[in-house]
């Protein structure tokens, strides 16, 4: 998984994808939502067929391993807020868990910072879920409500290749920079089919160094797997970046970088924070999406959500740094998880039965 995602990543960049940005769930959100007209940003209209094939890569696999099944009801209004949050978070930091990875192999040295950030979020997350949070135990369902997703991405890829008027596609910026449809979308099903198979997840792995003692969270306490996919991830994405002339060092002056250190530790915090809440970061949201899990898909369609507002209402950060609605933003939206890890805090309770499952 590290391999295929570390050199796919990398290559998608060498082959039109903006720099450091192979892979980035959060930037092809804001992609898909200004394609679809949710907002008018002219630079980031593109459907990511990435994106596409992340759900239907899952949805597929899932099948072949009679592993799809239709469940959900845990809270998915809140879940649908988070998915907001998360992508607030990592517009500020412009990126998510995955393209943080992905800045770090390309000697990008600022997203370090978030790197800790997301780290003190997830280690924040874990001590609400230790201390009895829970959005309840989800329940099977009808498995109509299992196919909007892959379905909705269906859509997407039909769109995609017929180009109607009503679909917006950037003539310039990051929106107009893309790798060719096929390989993008092969590569997008083939992280989709692994990711479901591994359970891949940048949250889920790094949460893995906190936990302790006898109580078991995620099936075994300090299981290294998922930690050591990231680890490869990271290995192969730097060589990669080596071989084709793209890794480039420094602190400042970076692709997609924020030089507003304080504000990308809070954004990648938050996303860390919001990430254990929910079981997973916008990545594994997607796939768990794909695989029939409904909760996710309320956190997907609140991606969407998020995406759009941070373009309409001006919160992502950029190199010159991160504007004053986007700071408010990211404080509002810590305070918002604080207040849903309070108010779904069950004392006495220990640690809820879908989080002893894993943090998916």
């Amino acid at each position: 998984m590290g391999a295929v995602i570390g050199v796919g990543a990398v290559l998608l960049s060498f082959f039109g994808n903006p720099a450091n940005t192979g892979i980035c769930v959060s930037c092809f959100m804001e992609n898909v939502a200004g394609a679809l007209g949710f907002h008018n940003d002219i630079r980031m209209q593109y459907i990511r067929p990435e994106i596409i094939g992340f759900v239907l890569g899952s949805f597929a696999f899932s099948l072949y391993r009679r592993q799809f099944v239709s469940t959900g009801g845990s809270s998915p209004l809140l879940r649908f807020l988070v998915g907001v949050v998360l992508i607030i978070g990592c517009s500020v930091f412009i990126g998510c868990p995955v393209k943080l990875v992905l800045k770090i192999a390309a000697g990008d040295y600022a997203a370090c910072i978030g790197l800790v950030g997301l780290s003190i979020g997830i280690y924040i997350g874990l001590e609400f879920v230790e201390n009895g949070f829970q959005l309840g135990v989800p329940r099977d369902l009808p498995l109509a409500n299992a196919l909007i997703i892959p379905a909705f991405m269906v859509f997407l890829l039909v769109v995609s290749l017929l180009q109607p008027a009503f679909i917006a596609f950037s003539v310039k910026g990051s929106g107009a920079q893309h790798a060719p449809l096929i390989w993008s979308l092969g590569l997008g099903l083939l992280i989709g089919a692994l990711a479901h198979y591994t359970q891949f997840c940048i949250t889920g792995g790094i949460a893995r160094i906190f936990l302790r003692g006898p109580r078991e969270i995620m099936n075994c306490p300090r299981s290294t797997g998922l930690l050591v996919s990231i680890g490869s991830f990271l290995g192969f994405a730097l060589v990669t970046n080596l071989l084709t002339d793209q890794f480039h060092p420094g602190l400042s002056g970076q692709p997609s970088s924020n030089d507003s250190y304080l504000w990308s530790f809070l954004g990648m915090l938050v996303v860390g924070f919001g990430s254990v809440l929910i079981r997973g970061c916008p990545l594994r949201q997607l796939v768990a999406a794909g695989q029939g899990d409904n909760d996710a898909g309320a956190a997907v369609f609140g991606m969407l959500m998020g995406a759009a507002l941070v373009k309409n209402w001006d919160l992502a950060g950029s190199a010159a740094g991160t504007p004053p609605a986007g700071q408010i933003a990211v404080l509002i939206s810590l305070c918002l998880l604080l207040a849903i890890g309070l108010l779904n805090r069950k004392r006495g309770y220990g640690i809820a039965p879908e989080y002893q499952t894993g943090l998916d």
